[in-house]
């Protein structure tokens, strides 16, 4: 029988985390543990998980180590607490559907070889998310642009639910606490993808519940969450780095697009965006942090 552990990193989001760990209790075939990294959270949702008992294995973290710090506590927990053969990760905006982990266990069984598996994620009106577009290796075709009927290989996956086998945990490592926030899981995935192929499952549907299906980015965020964009081009140019050549020109040409629309446009506060954009891709290019392993992995 196929032992699955399941993943949520949360952090001072109860009222989502409460229906996200619901959705995973009513999935089918039942999950082995449900596994609750806590990134220090306030009083409310450490007495929730508490209240739950023994129906999940709760974490919580000294610190708040951001979502890359949260999922390498997670699957460093599946691998050295479980005896588990599979970590389906993701973020506490993840509504899984009854029905979403059945794809899974089904590509499982057909013994194709894999690193990851990812859902299908839509926004809540059941349209595509915007910020987890999958895809399809070697091509342009998106989840955005493509109705997917069949598994696919794809270049890379996100946290709000991919599924890793125990073996890949134990020869990729774990991911990059370093980078706080933003691309672990493209890094991840990637990393993964060195060792076997990844895929879309495109039956294997998930909701992501962000506060709108827009994509925000450097140019129009707002004030307060631009000093994450530091990360987010640090860790970018980073994970770039270790590309095959071709997608290292595809991703650097996708800064430099970044660069012109932030030059030209009509952002406010625009000094101080290229400023941090600057700092990050600088911080980049010397940014060479340890990839850990879970304890016994070698």
């Amino acid at each position: 029988m196929t032992k699955v552990s399941a993943v949520i990193v949360t952090y001072n989001r109860l009222h989502m985390l409460k229906e996200s760990i619901a959705a995973l209790q009513s999935v089918k075939p039942k999950l082995s543990h449900i596994i609750v990294i806590d990134n220090n959270s306030e009083g409310d949702t450490k007495n929730y998980l508490e209240s739950l008992g023994d129906s999940i294995d709760y974490v919580r973290l000294p610190e708040n180590v951001g979502g890359a710090g949260g999922f390498n506590a997670g699957i460093r927990y599946f691998y050295e607490h479980t005896s588990d053969d599979y970590v389906w990760v993701m973020d506490d905006d993840t509504i899984v559907h009854q029905d979403t982990l059945e794809p899974m266990i089904k590509f499982i069984n057909s013994g194709s070889e894999f690193s990851f598996l990812s859902s299908n994620v839509m926004f809540t009106d059941g349209k595509p998310s915007v910020r987890n577009v999958l895809r399809q290796y070697g091509t342009y075709r998106t989840t955005l642009n493509t109705q997917f009927t069949h598994p696919v290989k794809i270049e890379n996956g996100t946290f709000v639910s991919v599924l890793f086998p125990r073996p890949i945990v134990a020869q990729i490592g774990l991911p990059i606490t370093d980078f706080f926030i933003w691309i672990d899981d493209l890094e991840y995935t990637e990393r993964a993808l060195r060792v076997a192929p990844g895929y879309l499952l495109p039956d294997s549907v998930v909701t992501h519940k962000m506060r709108s299906n827009t994509e925000d980015d450097i140019t129009n965020d707002i004030e307060k969450r631009l000093p994450w964009y530091f990360n987010m081009y640090r860790n970018r140019v980073y994970t770039i780095k270790k590309r095959a050549f071709y997608r290292r020109v595809r991703g650097n040409a996708k800064i430099y697009w970044d660069f012109l629309r932030l030059r030209f446009g009509q952002s406010d506060n625009k000094q101080k965006r290229i400023g941090i954009m600057k700092k990050g891709i600088a911080a980049g290019k010397k940014f060479d942090p340890v990839i850990e392993f879970p304890k016994d992995s070698k």
